[in-house]
């Protein structure tokens, strides 16, 4: 099994606060995660899955249960299918306020889940299992093979190409016509099929609600109620623009991204590396692949956005803390990246205090004319993030 690095912060959690939400798309590995911590809880624990009949038959009538098993720490997985149990929650938790008496496991964000902020608000801290991490996989000396296979646990650890593709359709099946409906997105799989497929081919662009609009043949609204749903159950990245009061004009549309590769790369009918190497969007898949691991790999206090102006001037990914610009950052698919005079502009623009270029491959990191760091993502986020 695979250590996630996210273990420890949960331990410290569960420790501090009555309810703990692991958050992440399905099959991400909450429910391993969960399962591996029971042992260090140092309480009796009982797991509920709520898409088994039974354990959903188990909280007919909550309030009983949970005061039954005061005693004990209840982890409910996929908590979304049964959202009138957050009153409930709330109600339990202030009768009997300590630490580690839930743990919450679901597919959707606390947004799509607005009945437990409302309701939990000060009682529940949330958390989100991402795709795996470079560190996790022990793949820092060859990080494409993670980049090609993807974050998903068990297609990255499966040999089987087939096995791999197999997989990849039916979590993209399930989730059109089983997990979408559930979350409350009621639409025609096909219409979502074509949608899925316009954002493969978008990977990397500019949000452009109206050419969605066009293509689908369905109102401007409703695109953006669907990239809403995606983003929310943790499949779609949008990066928004960095946008201050530079005297310049700025690009004010964010960027999209599908956040696993090896999902981006099952879609577009990648199926080797050589493959990916020579696919015309290879470099916007790297891009976002770079950008997954990053962001998931830094301190929550990080804000992160890319930097456009109509001018031609732009940077892949911009780390902030407040308004203060901490690095810019270029992702190359490269092995022997140059400045271009966009990134510079870029730099002078935001006076950043650090700049890097990273690249698929690299022995150590280097400084090119002025004063760009040239690095792969591992060295980017075990030497360099940290100092930030």
């Amino acid at each position: 099994m695979i250590q996630r690095e996210l273990s420890k912060r949960i331990i410290k959690l569960i420790r501090q606060f009555p309810s703990v939400a692991i958050l992440g798309p399905r099959q991400i590995g909450k429910t391993t995660l969960a399962k591996s911590l029971i042992p260090l809880l140092g309480k009796e624990t009982v797991y509920l899955d709520l898409e088994l009949p039974v354990d959903f038959n188990r909280l007919s009538n909550p309030q009983v249960f949970f005061e039954s098993n005061s005693d004990k720490c209840i982890v409910i997985d996929e908590i979304q299918r049964m959202p009138d149990l957050f009153p409930v929650l709330r109600a339990v938790i202030d009768m009997q306020r300590e630490p580690g008496r839930f743990v919450l496991l679901g597919s959707a964000s606390p947004d799509l889940l607005r009945k437990s902020s409302e309701t939990l608000a000060g009682r529940i801290v949330y958390t989100e299992l991402s795709s795996l991490l470079i560190k996790e996989t022990g793949d820092a000396g060859n990080i494409s093979n993670l980049w090609q296979k993807g974050g998903f646990p068990e297609p990255y650890l499966a040999e089987d190409k087939d096995f791999r593709l197999e997989w990849y359709q039916s979590f993209i099946r399930t989730y059109i016509e089983r997990d979408l409906p559930l979350l409350g997105l009621n639409s025609n799989p096909v219409l979502m099929n074509r949608f899925v497929n316009m954002l493969c081919q978008n990977q990397g662009s500019l949000l452009n609600l109206s050419g969605f609009s066009k293509s689908l043949g369905v109102s401007v609204p409703t695109v953006a109620k669907y990239i809403d749903f995606f983003e929310m159950s943790f499949i779609l990245r949008k990066l928004p623009p960095w946008y201050t009061n530079i005297k310049k004009r700025l690009v004010k549309s964010p960027k999209i991204y599908l956040r696993d590769s090896g999902l981006l790369h099952y879609l577009l009918g990648i199926v080797s590396f050589n493959g990916l190497l020579g696919h015309p969007l290879a470099g916007f898949s790297w891009e976002g692949f770079v950008i997954e691991q990053v962001i998931n790999a830094s301190k929550p206090e990080f804000r992160f956005s890319f930097y456009r102006t109509s001018q031609g001037a732009e940077c892949d990914l911009v780390v902030s803390r407040g308004n203060e610009i901490r690095a810019c950052i270029e992702m190359k698919f490269s092995e022997a990246p140059s400045t271009t005079k966009s990134f510079t502009t870029s730099v002078q623009d935001l006076n950043s205090r650090k700049n890097y270029i990273i690249v698929p491959k690299c022995s150590s990191p280097y400084e090119l004319k002025g004063k760009v760091i040239v690095c792969d993502p591992d060295q980017f986020i075990s030497t360099f993030l940290t100092e930030f």
